[in-house]
């Protein structure tokens, strides 16, 4: 069971990748045949296939795929992340609202064609050619009394491979399909199952056709409601790790958790250890603050006294003071909780953590981080983008005038 849950998550973080992968093909489609990819010259020098960044950013607004610059800049970001655009020579990591060349990686050949991208490639293939075939094996089955549209069992998958020369053997096939499932291209109908060459009834996770808004990159169709980051990855999961939640022997300890409610009021948590940043996980009645000793759960509610906006942080005069804090990660992670949809604010902070050392406090609206602006990110970006810095973070925060 714990196995089937684990890759669970990796498929979701893996299909949220092949999203991105065919949503960044369909744009550069698009500014093809715009002609907005085109050569340019710079310095007497040519540079073919290439778009300039605020000639792009014009379009994204004009065609709606944004509402605004500074939201169509943070999308072209998602995609320099995942490495579907990069700067002409490499120089410039931050995607920048000027007069700069960038060029689709897939234009020049530098896409980094890893295991992952070959079985995202693979599986889309696959689901073409099914999708395709006049006899396909996706059609309408039901299971338990429930009806699955473009469903298949296990067994005739495998059939299907062998019969059409994809899989040398039952046993190929069945490596194909499982590694189809971790990377979030295929599951079963009710996510229960691995793959098994069996009678159990699975389908694809991801419509290759269907058309993508840019907006989707940044806002996952999983939860669009305001809520508590999760940030825990099989990669941060060894021991020289600065996220991970290092296992020790019970012992007392006077540190708490704070996480201050709507009214003015907190709540203070004792755990046998600090948690971090990546040990709180959402339940649906609140935080749940991981720890070796004990299993604590504080206050979900929003910290803030009212809702406010990114144009009222932006605005002249705001009641609100800016400041830049650094923070050292230790090796249990930072230690604060951000949550929001755009704009992130911090949820709670752990009185003995670097964050609290740092000056990271409640209420405060996460503007930057390592020098990006990630005002109109969501937390799960926002959190992204700490996991995969440097334990040094730096964050400019915005504050309000008490």
């Amino acid at each position: 069971m714990e196995r089937t849950s684990s890759i669970r998550r990796k498929a979701m973080a893996r299909q949220h990748k092949a999203e991105v992968m065919i949503a960044g093909e369909q744009l550069r489609l698009r500014l093809h045949d715009g002609k907005l990819i085109k050569d340019r010259r710079y310095h007497l020098r040519t540079y073919p296939n290439c778009f300039v960044a605020q000639e792009l950013i014009d379009w994204l607004v004009s065609h709606k795929e944004a509402p605004e610059r500074e939201t169509a800049v943070c999308l072209m970001q998602h995609l320099m992340d995942h490495d579907i655009v990069h700067h002409v020579c490499d120089k410039r990591p931050l995607f920048k609202d000027a007069k700069l060349l960038y060029r689709f990686r897939k234009d020049d050949g530098t896409f980094p064609f890893n295991t992952e991208v070959k079985i995202f490639m693979r599986g889309q293939r696959l689901y073409e050619h099914l999708i395709g075939d006049k006899n396909s094996i996706l059609q309408l089955r039901e299971e338990h009394g429930v009806a699955y549209q473009r469903s298949f069992p296990g067994c005739q998958l495998i059939d299907w491979l062998l019969q059409n020369g994809e899989a040398e053997s039952r046993r190929r096939g069945i490596e194909l399909c499982r590694a189809l499932q971790e990377h979030g291209i295929i599951q079963h109908v009710k996510k229960k199952h691995d793959f098994f060459d069996s009678g159990l009834l699975y389908h694809f996770c991801i419509n290759f056709r269907r058309r993508r808004r840019l907006s989707e990159l940044l806002n996952e169709s999983e939860q669009d409601t305001d809520e508590t980051i999760v940030v825990s990855t099989p990669e941060d999961s060894h021991l020289e790790s600065p996220f991970v939640l290092r296992k020790s022997q019970p012992q007392e300890c006077n540190n708490a958790f704070q996480s201050v409610g709507s009214t003015g009021d907190s709540k203070q948590l004792t755990s046998g250890r600090r948690g971090s940043l990546n040990s709180i996980q959402l339940h649906t009645d609140g935080f749940q603050l991981l720890s070796s000793t004990s299993v604590v759960r504080c206050n979900p509610k929003s910290v803030l006294r009212r809702h406010v906006t990114c144009d009222e942080l932006l605005a002249h005069g705001t009641p609100f003071i800016k400041k830049v804090l650094t923070v050292i990660g230790d090796a249990l992670g930072w230690g604060f909780v951000i949550r929001g949809m755009a704009p992130c604010y911090v949820q709670a902070v752990d009185p003995g953590s670097p964050a609290a050392a740092a000056g990271v406090k409640v209420r405060q609206f996460v503007c930057q981080v390592n020098g990006q602006c990630v005002l109109y990110l969501d937390y799960r970006t926002v959190t992204r983008l700490v996991m995969t810095g440097t334990r040094t973070v730096v964050l400019e925060v915005m504050e309000p005038l008490e």
